[in-house]
């Protein structure tokens, strides 16, 4: 199998620069270009030293599994060790992200996952792979029944709470605008449950921001963020500041999705007017922009990002 030909344009280059999901991850980002070559050693070699840590295992195999080239490269892998659960794992991610592009039959996909997941038992990422599939395409049921399968596994999973406050954030969007909207209630008992230096404290911001994606785009908020009431009511002020509180005191800078917390809550610092907060945020973030939130909703990122980071640090 010849590994595929480089991505050609100019711009497509630049996107790839500007948002590249594997963050500050140097060994990752290593491991995938040794991958698009062919070389899957690299990235056996990576999820050797990667172990249990269920998080950034989570986040490594997401990441490879989104380039195109993963699922030929995984099949290669298992002909020559057929029992390698890893690489089942990677497969059946590679064959989620595919399914997520209308590429595979969302049945096949499901029956690669549960194969993966009956090689690698404690392992949370094959559910991670069929929660990616279910909350874009499953019913409720499926949804909750999987996330109870992960969280058995790994009661904590970052991805798989952010993936769940996604889903519940567009639920009811018809009634416009609802304090108690079930979101916000998810988010906040999750908080409550994990662990103090869990980075789920933040994940009542991701709930705010994620709500306010589905409203602006049913029409119930503007679509300038900085515009709308959505951050600036005490509720959200509270859970706001209760936020990054949370993130000065928190010490585990090497968390492997600490980055995207990190733009999720300069954007609403940001939406809040809390400019000298958001310029401190925008310091640890650098160039490691996220599409979301800054394009919620429907708008450019890159602008988003560096218009607010500029004003922040006060270049505007």
């Amino acid at each position: 199998m010849s590994p595929p030909p480089p991505p050609l344009g100019r711009a497509r280059k630049r996107a790839a620069q500007a948002f590249d999901e594997a963050l500050d991850d140097a060994e990752l980002a290593a491991a995938r270009a040794a991958l698009a070559q062919g070389r899957w050693q690299n990235t056996r070699s990576l999820l050797v030293r990667t172990g249990d840590d269920w998080d950034r295992r989570g986040h490594r195999i997401t990441v490879l599994a989104k380039e195109s080239y993963c699922a030929g490269w995984a099949r290669e892998w298992l002909l020559a060790e057929p029992d390698s659960g890893d690489a089942s794992v990677l497969l059946a991610l590679a064959q989620v992200r595919r399914a997520l592009r209308g590429k595979e039959k969302p049945a096949r996909v499901r029956e690669t996952c549960r194969q993966a997941a009956q090689l690698l038992p404690a392992d949370p990422t094959p559910w991670l792979g069929l929660l990616m599939l279910e909350c874009a395409q499953g019913a409720e049921g499926d949804v909750v029944r999987i996330f109870e399968q992960v969280r058995t596994r790994y009661a904590d999973h970052h991805h798989a709470h952010h993936l769940v406050v996604a889903w519940l954030a567009e639920r009811r969007v018809e009634a416009g605008p609802d304090p108690l909207h079930e979101v916000y209630d998810f988010a906040n008992w999750a908080a409550e449950q994990a662990p103090a230096d869990s980075p789920l404290a933040i994940l009542p911001v991701i709930a705010h921001a994620e709500r306010y994606r589905t409203l602006a785009a049913a029409g119930h908020e503007p679509a300038d963020p900085v515009a709308s009431g959505h951050w600036v009511g005490r509720r959200a002020r509270q859970v706001m500041k209760a936020a990054f509180d949370w993130w000065l005191e928190w010490e585990h800078e090497d968390h492997p999705r600490r980055l995207v917390d990190l733009n999720f809550l300069a954007h609403a610092k940001v939406c809040e007017g809390r400019g000298a907060e958001a310029a401190a945020l925008f310091h640890r973030i650098g160039d490691h922009v996220t599409p979301a939130p800054w394009s919620y909703p429907e708008r450019d990122p890159l602008t988003a990002f560096h218009t607010a980071r500029a004003i922040a640090l006060g270049a505007l």
